[in-house]
């Protein structure tokens, strides 16, 4: 599995035991069964796959056992229903449990005005939650904020962080920084091309390199 912050597009959740995969690991885990003519199993804990009756009693069950994950994918599923109130709810719960994601999410439903009235200050308080927990489109954004905001030295330091958590768009910017001669010192960008170069390389994997060209031909062995 992936440490957190995963990319969701990257990944897949298991709806026995609400673990988020990573597709190289999924993908793996695919080939073996494929060799060994063995019945699909969860990844992680090994179940087999439920059917969607026992997939939803199983969330049920991670939600009241106060699972933070499964907590934030009920509150995903209920935004994308467009039920907004639910889905904070379920965001706020996951979120004291420490979910970064959850903050994430409700950090946009502030600023957009979701089931909620719109309000900055929670907006970026959630925002920042996130980024400290090491979520880097969260803290990508809070350069912006600070960009837009006319402090260019604080957005650059948010955006050397999430270089350094594997965000291009902070590479480019900072990259633009550098040529109109704002601040960026040559030392600082050398730094983050490296860290960033770090993080990238970091989620590399022969089976993560598999898994992405097979779904790029939208072709799994499942």
């Amino acid at each position: 599995m992936l440490p957190l912050p995963l990319d969701l597009k990257k990944s897949t959740t298991m709806a026995c035991c609400s673990k988020l995969i990573c597709y190289g690991c999924d993908y793996a885990n695919e080939i073996r069964e494929a060799v060994g003519k063995l019945q699909h199993q969860c990844a992680f804990c090994r179940e087999p796959t439920p059917t969607k009756e026992e997939a939803h009693k199983y969330q049920k069950k991670r939600i009241e056992a106060n699972d933070p994950y499964a907590i934030y994918r009920k509150g995903a599923e209920q935004y994308k229903k467009g039920d907004y109130y639910g889905a904070f709810e379920y965001y706020t719960k996951a979120a004291e449990l420490g979910d970064i994601a959850a903050h994430f999410e409700l950090s946009h439903m502030y600023g957009d005005g979701d089931g909620v009235e719109k309000d900055m200050g929670k907006e970026i308080y959630h925002r920042e939650l996130a980024a400290i927990g090491g979520h880097p489109t969260a803290r990508y954004n809070l350069g912006c904020h600070e960009w837009q905001n006319r402090n260019p030295e604080r957005a650059m330091k948010h955006w050397f962080i999430a270089a350094a958590q594997g965000r291009d768009e902070s590479i480019e910017l900072l990259l633009a920084m550098y040529k109109d001669g704002v601040l960026v010192i040559k030392d600082i960008l050398a730094a983050a091309l490296r860290e960033h170069q770090a993080a990238v390389d970091a989620t590399k994997s022969p089976q993560r390199k598999a898994a992405e060209q097979n779904y790029r031909r939208g072709f799994m062995l499942k």
